[in-house]
């Protein structure tokens, strides 16, 4: 097999005249060879085959198989095809059943590739996208173990994109994720675009859930899920969370705040996000210029009233954080578990004990603030419970000489007399049994071995 610059140096050499014998020589190759690269019976960069197919015969076998069953493995196809007598290697096997396209098509397995895609219109203020983003190891003083999660909402007709990062999935924090990122975004949209998560409507059916039709009732939006295995039908959104994942969490350092970190994507949005070109009717402008275009309803005045909720561990000065801040219990919780509440759009939080007995009741802090928020009554209980267990006292040095005092060697005099006088009742009741044996046991007299020994002085048999 030649390379195609060499049948093209080949070609030009013979139109100007040099004979076949001469072209061979030049490029070092056989004069049959080349003879057959001019006339056209090789092709260059495809290597002929010098033996007949090995796998012709099995072939039609290969495609029965395949057809019974599109995902059987190729390693179970090649072991009943050595059963039958093949004798190549298995890249042998599988390069021929990729060259003749026997393994046919899944539409269900494989329903976003290889077929067409429509162009789906996106109204201006007519949908958002919304989607949980999973990122991986996130900074080990956040406490969320080892993933973070990350709501991202979307215009579908600008490409305006939001996050806010969350500590879980479940329904309270996704409404107040929701709540945050619509008013990032500057307003409700007339739908919102969700995939089949359970926390918005029944992944089997695509209804709605109850809990969930109220918070679309108090947003005045319509919920359109996405049809089944469909992924593609919110683009916009998928295309965000790769643009988050590996734009704004892949280089976030590790000793950022939840707090620290969910300013710095604000800003990564409207610094970087918001300035991408898009193609319009009117020539190219940025997303946020078309994005102000968009006709979008206010927000309502407050969140949906949902109620979150998180546990927390109590510090040892009898503080609970939560949301970069931290909160004042009494002090007898030190050290103990509980579970701090907050019904979006209020001005409190509460903490409960794991029973649901409240306990504390605070205003509640600006996220981030790092202030310390503490009732009158815990800072004067706190102070008391410190000032109780204070110790004035030495500490006692760890190398001082101290010897056994009086009571102590009085208590081992009185453990040696009561050692020895057991010691001495246990031999008066062994001697007493020796000399006073069972009358059922077997008496032995030594009288006869005695007798027997007299006179023997030697080991004679």
């Amino acid at each position: 097999m030649i390379t195609r610059e060499e049948d093209i140096d080949i070609h030009a050499l013979f139109r100007r005249g040099w004979t076949i014998s001469a072209i061979a020589r030049h490029v070092g190759r056989d004069r049959k060879t080349i003879r057959g690269y001019l006339r056209g019976d090789r092709v260059a960069g495809v290597r002929a085959l010098t033996t007949a197919d090995s796998f012709e015969p099995y072939a039609a076998y290969c495609a029965a198989r395949l057809a019974e069953d599109p995902h059987v493995w190729a390693t179970t196809l090649f072991d009943e095809l050595l059963d039958l007598g093949y004798d190549r290697s298995y890249p042998t096997f599988t390069r021929a059943v990729r060259a003749r396209g026997l393994r046919p098509h899944c539409e269900p397995c494989r329903p976003a590739k290889d077929r067409p895609v429509a162009v789906i219109e996106h109204p201006p203020g007519d949908e958002t996208q919304w989607d949980w983003v999973d990122l991986p190891n996130p900074p080990a003083q956040w406490g969320w173990g080892s993933t973070a999660h990350l709501l991202v909402g979307a215009l579908a007709h600008s490409g305006r994109w939001r996050g806010w990062l969350s500590a879980s999935m479940d329904q309270p924090h996704l409404i107040d994720g929701l709540d945050r990122v619509t008013r990032a975004l500057g307003g409700c949209t007339t739908g919102w675009r969700f995939d089949r998560m359970a926390t918005v409507v029944h992944p089997e059916s695509g209804r709605v859930t109850a809990t969930f039709a109220a918070v679309a009732k108090h947003y005045g939006v319509v919920v359109r899920p996405c049809p089944p295995r469909r992924g593609n039908r919110k683009g916009v959104v998928e295309k965000a969370n790769h643009v988050a994942a590996q734009r704004f969490w892949r280089n976030l350092p590790d000793d950022v705040t939840v707090e620290q970190a969910q300013a710095r994507l604000d800003a990564w949005c409207s610094t970087r996000g918001d300035v991408r070109l898009r193609a319009t009717v009117d020539g190219k402008a940025t997303v946020a210029t078309v994005a102000a275009a968009e006709p979008l309803r206010p927000a309502p005045a407050a969140p949906f009233p949902a109620t979150l909720s998180v546990t927390r561990v109590v510090s040892a000065q009898a503080l609970v954080s939560f949301r970069g801040n931290r909160y004042s219990v009494a002090p007898e919780l030190a050290k103990a578990t509980v579970t701090v509440s907050h019904r979006l759009g209020g001005g409190h939080l509460d903490i409960a004990t794991p029973a649901g007995t409240v306990i504390a009741r605070h205003t509640l802090a600006p996220d981030g603030a790092g202030v310390m928020v503490r009732d009158h009554g815990h800072v004067l209980a706190l102070e008391q419970a410190a000032m109780t267990a204070a110790s004035s006292a030495t500490p006692h040095r760890r190398k001082q000489r101290i010897p056994p005092g009086a009571d102590a060697l009085a208590a081992a005099e009185a453990l040696r007399t009561n050692i020895c006088g057991a010691a001495a009742l246990a031999a008066t009741n062994t001697a007493a049994v020796v000399a006073e044996p069972a009358t059922d046991e077997v008496v032995i007299d030594l009288a006869r071995y005695a007798a027997a020994a007299r006179g023997r002085n030697t080991l004679k048999k």
